[in-house]
C-alpha cells in the first residue's frame, strides 16, 4: 500500500502527457463550433427565404468575432455576429449564399433604406437622438 506523498508509478506505455485530454478538448471545441455555424446558417437561410435570396459579407471584429452582413434580393438587410471569423465563414458557406470580400460597389448599392434608417442616420450625424 502506498503512503501519502509518493509519486504515482510511470505508465508502461509511451504516450505524450496530456494527449488524450488535448484531443478531447479539441473535439469539444470543434463540435461546438460546428453547432454554432449550423445555427447561424439556419438564421442566414431564414433571412434569405424571407427576402427572396441573399448575399453576404464577413467582417472581422477583433476579439468580438466577426460580423455577417446580409443583403436580401429585395434590398432588406440585417446582420449577425459570430464568435470567430472562421465560424462566420463556415456559416455563410453552409447557408449557400454568395459571399463578397468587401461591402462596396454593386453589393452595397443593393441595400434599400427606409425613413427609419434615414432619421437615425440624420440624428447621429448632427449629434442628436434618434426617434427610438
Amino acid at each position: 500500500m502506498r503512503g501519502r506523498g509518493h509519486a504515482p508509478r510511470p505508465s508502461p506505455f509511451r504516450l505524450p502527457v496530456g494527449s488524450i485530454l488535448a484531443m478531447a478538448d479539441t473535439q469539444q471545441v470543434d463540435a461546438k463550433a460546428e453547432r454554432t455555424a449550423a445555427r447561424l446558417a439556419k438564421r442566414i437561410g431564414a433571412f434569405a427565404k424571407a427576402h427572396g435570396g441573399a448575399e453576404g459579407q464577413v467582417a472581422y471584429l477583433g476579439q468580438r468575432g466577426a460580423r455577417i452582413v446580409l443583403v436580401g434580393e429585395d434590398g432588406g438587410w440585417g446582420d449577425l455576429v459570430a464568435p470567430t471569423y472562421a465560424i462566420a465563414r463556415k456559416a455563410v458557406e453552409k447557408a449557400g449564399i454568395t459571399a463578397h470580400e468587401a461591402f462596396d460597389g454593386e453589393f452595397a448599392a443593393k441595400v434599400r433604406t427606409g425613413p427609419y434608417e434615414w432619421s437615425r442616420m440624420a440624428g447621429i450625424q448632427v449629434g442628436g437622438k434618434s426617434n427610438t
